[in-house]
This record gives C-alpha cells, structure tokens and sequence, in this order.
C-alpha cells in the first residue's frame, strides 16, 4: 500500500462546531494534498486529554501520517497512537482488515485475534485487537471513508498487556478511533476541508 504524505493542525477552535460537547479539548486534523489521481483528503478527530499530535517531526521520521503520544518522545511503540493513510488499492476494506491480521498472525502464530465493535458514526470502520505472544497487545482500526475519497486509513496503537493503565489507553484509543470523521481537502482553491459523504 502506498502511504500518502500529510500535515497537521491542532484546532484552536472547540471540537464543539462538529457536533461534539463544547467542553471537549481542541482536536487534531491531519491532511494530505492530492497525489497522483486520490483527492486531497483530512482526518479529523479528538485529542484526548493530556495528549500531544505530531505529523512533521516524529511521524515523519518513522513513515506515518501522525502519531500521538503522552509525555516525552521515547522513540518506543508501545503507548503510541499511529495513523496511517493510504491510496485504496484492495477493492473493499475486509480485504484491507484481512491482508493486515494475515501479515499479523504470519510473524506471530500464538497470537489471539479478537474483533472490535467499532461505531463511528462517520465513516465505515472496523478494528481487531491482537494479544501478542510477546505479552503486548496490538489495537487496530481501519476505516474507509468511501470510494471517492480514493484512500482508507488505520489507527493502532501497541499497549503493554500488564500496562497499569491499559483500559484508560485503550478506552482513549477508541475515542479516537470512533470520533475520526473524513473531509475532503482542496488545496488547489486554498479552501478549508469540506465534510465527505
């Protein structure tokens, strides 16, 4: 798959214009130009409390679209939330889903695989949680905002499975994974990111 380049902004603005609780912290809306025939596309969702958004330091240097994270940077995976966004290619996102547990359970045969209930309103997503053989817990969501926006997009995140804070991390990683909402992006007329169907 073909990872597709972006940005970010932190909105100043309150979450509250998009239909969220007014006291809700500010969000994150990464972005990405047109590239080679897929619009211009933006990710919009929440940044939990006490969270910080990176796409142009961090993300870049380790080939993501944005990761998120608490605290310092460690260079580590594991508390991490890393999104990827990238050219639809396969023709529905089960085969996405499919293609990623496969690649999963061939590096890690002895690893449970439990489905996710995922329900953004938004767009279609769909999630697994793999509990590693390594005693850590992978998280994913891929979600496909439809055949016109030309891309699909994953979150995941890795969490220690004796992490004393794993169900807070994993209830903010749902957070996010729920309330992502697609826009489409036209940066040839400077407007700002359009609402997707």
């Amino acid at each position: 798959m073909k990872r597709l380049s972006g940005s970010c902004l932190l909105l100043l603005a309150s979450f509250g214009t998009y239909g969220a609780p007014a006291d809700k912290n500010p969000g994150v809306m990464i972005y990405g130009k047109a590239d080679d025939g897929t619009p211009g596309w933006a990710v919009l969702t929440d940044l939990p409390a006490g969270w910080t958004q990176d796409c142009c330091t961090y993300a870049r240097a380790i080939g993501v679209n944005a990761v998120l994270y608490q605290g310092e940077w460690t260079g580590k995976p594991e508390r991490v939330m890393v999104l990827n966004v990238w050219t639809a290619k396969k023709p529905t996102l089960d085969a996405d889903l499919e293609a990623d547990r496969k690649d999963y359970l061939t590096r890690d045969h002895t690893a449970k695989v439990g489905m996710l209930a995922i329900n953004n309103a938004s767009i279609s997503c769909k999630g697994y949680l793999y509990q590693g053989s390594d005693h850590f817990d992978d998280v994913v969501v891929f979600c496909d905002p439809g055949k016109a926006s030309g891309i699909r997009l994953s979150w995941s995140m890795t969490v220690a499975a004796n992490d004393p804070k794993r169900q807070e991390l994993l209830s903010q990683f749902m957070q996010v994974a729920v309330n992502s909402k697609y826009l489409r992006y036209d940066d040839k007329a400077g407007n700002a990111p359009a609402r997707g169907k």
